[in-house]
């Protein structure tokens, strides 16, 4: 699943630290979620969601290769 995280973040201004202290987990976590390689779960999208103040489907974006 695609996602739009490291742009939503450095519009921003945030390091990957600042958000992962932001919604409490790892920068790991974060670098993951960039790079397309860990997909979070329904609290922790919320979370993202909530900071970028923007639906989760704007952070997310989902397509046919993701069975919807």
């Amino acid at each position: 699943m695609e996602n739009r995280i490291k742009e939503l973040r450095a519009a921003r201004g945030m390091t990957q630290a600042e958000l992962a202290e932001i919604i409490s987990v790892s920068s790991r976590t974060i670098i993951s979620l960039e790079k397309g390689q860990y997909n979070p779960s329904v609290l922790l999208a919320r979370k993202l969601s909530l900071v970028f103040a923007c639906p989760i489907e704007e952070v997310f974006l989902f397509g046919e290769e993701d069975g919807i």
